[in-house]
């Protein structure tokens, strides 16, 4: 199981970032962090996309996890490259 976890010093941010990316609102209830994990490690390509579009947009940090206790920082620089990887990596 893969997990995306989002940080801001605002809890505002992450809330306008999340309720953008599903399209509802969100309420953070002024918590710095979220998490979420996904069965299918595809599905995070989304979300790093999305991210990444909007990298200017939203002041948050993106790490994924896709083995345990191991993170990734997802910037601008590697995004795409992780977006490959998880294809590679994730055929199916």
């Amino acid at each position: 199981m893969v997990s995306v976890n989002l940080y801001s010093e605002n809890s505002k941010e992450l809330e306008k970032f999340l309720s953008s990316f599903y399209n509802s609102s969100f309420d953070m209830n002024e918590n710095l962090n979220w998490e979420h994990k996904y069965e299918n490690p595809i599905e995070i390509t989304e979300i790093i996309g999305t991210f990444i579009d909007n990298f200017d947009d939203f002041k948050i940090a993106m790490w994924v996890s896709l083995d345990k206790g191991i993170y990734i920082n997802v910037t601008e620089e590697n995004a795409d490259n992780l977006i490959k990887y998880l294809y590679e990596r994730y055929p199916y």
